[in-house]
């Protein structure tokens, strides 16, 4: 199981010399990869509440202040040779395929093939009503924009002709360092989300779930990936796990990967039964993480307790 860390590109210590420090840090010390995630605003009156929030369903307010993830991305891999750095994720209605597409071949390029790619549809009314796209569409959009994507990725000429898109006979080149394309996840958990990945994805980007859950949905996905004609083809696992160490046990009722160190050491556990292909750590969402020192403290012991 591959680990990760999320670069500190939301919240106050959101900055330069922030992503700098944790992105050198975690090359150092061996983690295999870094992670953005992505929100556009910060409603102060949210049209749909933020999932899991509290009862007045706002955001965890780091969410006030946001560096873009690609640029993020991009600084940190000029800083870094070996990690991987990756999308954790990023929302499709957001984004036209054919600029999101040169702008992840860019970073592949720049990166030496190291970027790993999250999309997801998009959950905030608020934000997809920013954008202007209705949400009843994101779905057809979906569709439709993973195909322009991996068109984009692995043909010359490429020719589109969709609902939503449309792509004249073109060359579009460079191509990506990776072949066919940068591994390509989705966060999703519905069945109609699930068979997209099934059908055209490399695997699937939960945030941390419960584990019966998880195995419940993992096995869905993988039965729908026979189902689409993708023989043996095993679909990827990659956990994303926001929460945060704390120096008291949390106990009954705690959030995965929020709590002691004992407590943390058995969410390891109960995640490595499932044969995750990667698990990130995210405590930049958490209360009183709000300084570079707080999240390196947190990278830290995160890594000792996986080695314990």
């Amino acid at each position: 199981m591959r680990l990760g860390f999320s670069l500190p590109q939301i919240g106050a210590a959101a900055s330069p010399e922030a992503i700098r420090t944790v992105a050198t840090r975690a090359e150092e010390i061996g983690y295999d990869s870094l992670w953005v995630s992505e929100r556009l605003l910060y409603p102060i009156e949210p049209k749909t509440p933020y999932p899991g929030s509290p009862e007045d369903g706002m955001l965890p307010y780091q969410y006030k202040r946001v560096l873009d993830p690609i640029e993020s991305l991009t600084y940190a891999a000029a800083l870094t040779q070996r990690i991987a750095i990756g999308t954790s994720t990023l929302n499709i209605p957001y984004y036209n395929p054919v600029m999101l597409a040169r702008r992840l071949t860019t970073l592949d390029v720049l990166s030496g093939g190291r970027l790993r790619v999250s999309l997801g549809i998009a959950w905030s009314e608020d934000e997809c009503d920013a954008v202007g796209v209705p949400m009843r569409e994101r779905g057809r959009r979906a569709d439709e924009f993973l195909r322009v994507l991996k068109a984009i990725w692995t043909t010359d000429p490429v020719e589109f002709h969709g609902e939503f898109y449309h792509v004249p006979k073109s060359i579009i080149e460079p191509k990506p360092v990776q072949k066919p394309h940068p591994p390509l996840y989705m966060g999703a958990f519905v069945p109609r989300a699930f068979q997209r990945i099934a059908a055209h994805c490399d695997g699937w980007n939960p945030v941390f779930l419960p584990i019966d859950d998880m195995e419940r949905m993992y096995a869905t996905i993988q039965s729908m990936a026979q189902e689409a004609g993708r023989g043996s083809f095993t679909p990827a696992l990659v956990v994303r796990a926001n929460g945060a160490i704390t120096e008291q046990p949390q106990g009954d009722g705690r959030r995965a990967f929020t709590g002691s160190p004992q407590e943390i050491a058995a969410d390891f556990e109960a995640i490595r039964r499932l044969q995750p292909t990667e698990l990130f750590f995210d405590p930049t969402q958490s209360p009183g993480i709000d300084t570079v020192d707080d999240i390196l403290d947190q990278m830290r012991r995160f890594w000792e307790i996986a080695h314990a």
